[in-house]
């Protein structure tokens, strides 16, 4: 883990200065970004994400989480993934700006997601590669695209991880989103989710979802999901 931190932190050092210029795009409610790409120093935000499905397991899914940009165009966050009452995971993250692009409508960077299961013990390493992109006013897309479990230890276990989310910015405060999720590998998953982002406030926003969930060896099942988010 220190050394995945340590090489991402290096790569990033020479470019956050470049972080400047980057488009607003909004972030996806399922796979939460570590703040916005081009965030600048000193930004918080506090939110908790819960999805559940509508059939079969019915058990709530739950991670409190706080996220704070350390340096322009650097943030970091720290998570505590639940399944109802009980913690199951230890969760970390880390993401840098490379900056923008194509007359400042584009923006990329990197994430770095490291997860500690509390039930088998092993800390697993998440590597991604972010871009998006604005297309006018109303319209944006953020990508991600990496591998899951990069440990030389499980070699079998790594997992390719796409998704991908076309926004719409309806109003000044109302975003609707439509977020695909692909992980392969032995926990195989694909989610699609519709979304809506609902501004209520300074600072305070709502991200409420209605979708449906594949998981490996089981049918499609319905699943929702509602993200609460305050920032300061």
């Amino acid at each position: 883990m220190r050394k995945a931190l340590l090489a991402l932190l290096l790569t990033l050092t020479p470019l956050a200065a470049h972080a400047e210029g980057a488009p607003h795009i909004p972030e996806p409610m399922v796979f939460d970004m570590v703040r916005p790409l081009g965030a600048r120093r000193g930004e918080l935000e506090v939110n908790a994400l819960a999805q559940q499905n509508l059939s079969g397991h019915r058990g709530v899914e739950w991670a409190p989480e706080i996220e704070v940009a350390f340096a322009d165009g650097f943030a970091i966050e720290f998570e505590l993934p639940m399944e109802d009452m009980k913690v199951t995971d230890y969760k970390m993250g880390l993401q840098g700006t490379f900056g923008a692009f194509n007359n400042g409508r584009g923006v990329h960077g990197v994430q770095y997601l490291g997860l500690y299961n509390r039930h088998t013990g092993r800390w697993e390493n998440t590597a991604l590669y972010l871009v998006g992109h604005r297309f006018g006013q109303r319209f944006s897309t953020m990508s991600m695209v990496g591998v899951g479990d990069v440990t030389v230890k499980h070699p079998g276990d790594r997992s390719f991880i796409f998704n991908h989310t076309t926004f719409f910015e309806a109003s000044e405060a109302t975003t609707l989103g439509l977020e695909y999720n692909l992980r392969t590998g032995p926990d195989r998953m694909t989610l699609l989710m519709p979304q809506i982002h609902q501004r209520l406030g300074p600072g305070v926003n709502v991200q409420a979802g209605l979708g449906a969930v594949k998981v490996a060896g089981e049918a499609w099942r319905p699943r929702a999901g509602l993200r609460l988010i305050k920032e300061f």
